[in-house]
């Protein structure tokens, strides 16, 4: 398996989007594995602290209950082959009901689903380093339509998660603001639908809750150099390293 299907599976796994038989095959292969075991790491210490990004809701006592009933069908025993290995505890920590309402507490479910959508979007993990996650979602829905991404501090790529529409004579003005900064400064115009490579090194480096947002402006940019039209996209940066 080459290193990004692997890292491709190891995602998915880690968001519960694989198919049953598929996710049974993970487990049977992360015993004997290290290469897939590290990966799984991986998208674990990346995706948990999405979690900051959605507000904690809790589930109500029907649905609890839909989700032990699941569980418990889950981790029912199913007839073995000749040999078949045990699970192992690592193997097994997916069914675990507490860990689910551990993490429904801090709003990692709703987190999961914006960054399920990462999976098929980000090409590979990038190289280690200081590193920064911001979905950036639609004000009036909280739906995600763009994905900052840094792996350095000193620039990022901006990622579509899909189309965005923009009428006729206007333009995506792409912004960021650090806490301490007098004013939002522009990174740019942007195409929908386009991956942007930014390059920041006229900028302090990043930091955690840096504020980035995508806002609708006359066709040739802002003329006053600081946002004038209405957000589209708004989000804040995370540290995920």
């Amino acid at each position: 398996m080459n290193p990004q299907t692997l890292e491709e599976l190891a995602g998915e796994y880690v968001l519960g989007t694989l198919s049953s038989g598929r996710r049974r095959e993970v487990e049977e292969r992360l015993p004997g594995d290290a290469d897939l075991r590290a990966a799984v790491q991986r998208w674990n210490d990346l995706l948990l602290p999405l979690a900051a990004l959605a507000e904690p809701v809790e589930p109500s006592a029907q649905l609890w209950r839909r989700i032990e009933l699941s569980l418990e069908q889950m981790a029912a025993p199913a007839p073995a082959p000749p040999h078949a290995a045990r699970p192992t505890a690592q193997a097994n920590w997916w069914n675990s009901v507490k860990l689910w309402r551990s993490l429904a507490g801090t709003g990692f479910a709703a987190a999961a689903v914006l960054a399920s959508v990462l999976v098929t979007r980000l090409v590979a993990l990038p190289p280690a380093g200081p590193q920064y996650l911001v979905v950036l979602v639609a004000p009036q829905d909280k739906a995600p339509g763009w994905v900052v991404q840094a792996s350095s501090t000193q620039a990022l790529s901006l990622i579509p998660l899909g189309p965005a529409e923009v009428p006729a004579e206007k333009s995506l003005q792409f912004w960021t603001k650090g806490d301490n900064w007098s004013g939002p400064v522009s990174l740019g115009l942007v195409k929908p639908g386009q991956t942007l490579q930014i390059p920041l090194d006229k900028l302090p480096p990043l930091q955690p809750n840096q504020l980035f947002e995508l806002t609708l402006e006359p066709v040739n940019g802002s003329p006053t150099n600081r946002p004038t039209g209405p957000i589209q996209f708004i989000g804040r940066a995370v540290k995920v390293t």
